[in-house]
């Protein structure tokens, strides 16, 4: 069962810029191939790491939060602290990649 949650325009504020928690947000499309390949691994990130919010961003649902963040290719992950922006990765990660961004991003 995946922990992550699709965020869209009426809940980014709620999920990620009021959250407490660090979060980390990948950028993706039901028709990109690479992002299909990533889901695995970011799900199994988010079991790995309750104390992180993990969340999904549908770039054709929701493309005024793909704009907002310039996000040019998918998959993109973006790693969240406090509401800003703290590294942004591009292309398909491994959990090793992942937990060292996360580390890098929120000093844990």
């Amino acid at each position: 069962m995946s922990a992550e949650i699709e965020l869209t325009g009426a809940n980014f504020e709620a999920e990620v810029t009021k959250s407490t928690k660090p979060v980390i947000i990948d950028f993706w499309a039901p028709w990109c191939g690479p992002c299909k390949a990533f889901l695995p691994t970011l799900a199994q990130f988010a079991g790995q790491h309750p104390e992180i919010k993990v969340c999904k961003v549908n770039v054709d649902d929701a493309p005024e939060i793909a704009q907002r963040f310039n996000v040019a290719s998918i998959p993109t992950i973006i790693f969240f602290m406090n509401g800003k922006p703290m590294d942004t990765v591009v292309g398909r990660k491994t959990l090793a990649d992942l937990a060292t961004h996360a580390k890098n991003s929120f000093g844990s």
